[in-house]
């Protein structure tokens, strides 16, 4: 009988009495539990559970008995696996990747480990973009003089999932302040600067004060300067009205209905997979603008990440269509993830 169990490694700024916030509020967390629990309602077994590091590991396979162990990201240093394949023969591990090529990029070891991986039988590596994908199979082909189809056994496709809840909201034209946020971790990848630059214009235009929301307390691989652009940007033009607001990472529900009171959503990334923040303000009813890099993105609103006129004119048209907006996107959203739905199936289970 197939079993899964999902392996996080604790952040590094947990907190036990802040754990809910600080430690369980990534995005990382939140794709597990979406994918665990997607799998207990296909009647597919399934636990998850957050380790120390990676001696942690057998402890909790011994405990929970699984036929496959899906490690989140690359935290488990190859050779660990070494000793992991002897105390559990028959277990396949299956490390998890979250990002494309241009982010892993920034990660200094991650094309060691990774090829690294491949030389143990019971370790497969699994995408969830098909670029990624594609690239890695052909890496390992060459490394390991793998045929094609043993690079494709080695590499597989596994795309996340999100929870099928979808809300709708009025959008009020006549309101005197702007909310839009660009939220997630501050890094130079999420693009967060030049959208700031497109929301004050397009605020401008409207005659409108923009209040610009975004997260702290996650600035992440070389995102100092970032935050600190999109800081002495606003403070320059403080005297307009034009405000940024900074919230906390907050547990899930919470976030939820934070999102449900903006207006806007931009998620113009330069890289991305999936983008949870992005499904997050779909679900509340908010509309989004966003890069083509988002999979399930529909692409009459995708505008182009380096260019402020791209997301300007996909600002202007989500003014006019911003129930089109929602309609489209969600509908993609629901498609996508009963495809993630199926590939699942038809991997664990063969069918």
């Amino acid at each position: 009988m197939v079993k899964a169990l999902f392996i996080l490694k604790r952040r590094g700024d947990y907190k036990p009495s802040e754990q809910a916030v600080l430690s369980m509020s990534t995005g990382l967390f939140n794709s597990a539990s979406f994918m665990s629990a997607m799998l207990n309602g296909m009647n597919i077994a399934s636990d998850m559970v957050v380790v120390n590091d990676n001696n942690d590991i057998d402890r909790e396979v011994t405990r929970s008995k699984p036929t496959h162990v899906f490690i989140e990201a690359l935290w488990v240093t190859p050779t660990k696996f070494h000793v992991l394949q002897q105390l559990h023969p028959t277990v396949t591990w299956v490390i998890r990747l979250h990002s494309d090529t241009p982010f892993i990029a920034n990660e200094g070891m991650a094309m060691d480990w990774i090829c690294d991986y491949s030389g143990y039988d019971n370790v497969i590596i699994a995408a969830n973009a098909p670029r990624i994908q594609r690239e890695l199979q052909m890496i390992l082909k060459l490394r390991n003089g793998y045929t094609k189809k043993q690079a494709q056994r080695k590499v597989i496709y596994l795309p996340n999932y999100y929870p099928q809840s979808y809300h709708t909201k009025p959008f009020d034209h006549r309101k005197p302040t702007l909310d839009i946020c660009c939220f997630g971790a501050v890094r130079p990848m999420k693009n967060h600067l030049l959208q700031a630059m497109a929301a004050l214009e397009f605020a401008d235009h409207h005659r409108k004060q923009l209040r610009f929301h975004i997260n702290v307390g996650r600035v992440e691989g070389k995102g100092e300067p970032v935050m600190r652009n999109i800081e002495n940007l606003f403070a320059q033009v403080y005297h307009t009205g034009h405000r940024l607001v900074a919230h906390e990472w907050t547990p899930r529900e919470q976030f939820l209905q934070l999102c449900s009171t903006m207006d806007m959503g931009m998620q113009v990334s330069l890289t991305e997979t999936f983008n949870i923040v992005g499904a997050d303000l779909i679900s509340q009813g908010v509309p989004l603008i966003s890069s083509h890099e988002i999979p399930w993105a529909a692409g009459l609103f995708t505008a182009e990440p380096t260019s402020s006129q791209s997301m300007l004119h996909k600002l202007h048209m989500t003014w006019e269509l911003p129930g089109l907006n929602v309609w489209w996107q969600q509908r993609n959203l629901r498609a996508y993830t009963n495809q993630t739905k199926a590939v699942w199936r038809r991997y664990l289970r063969g069918k």
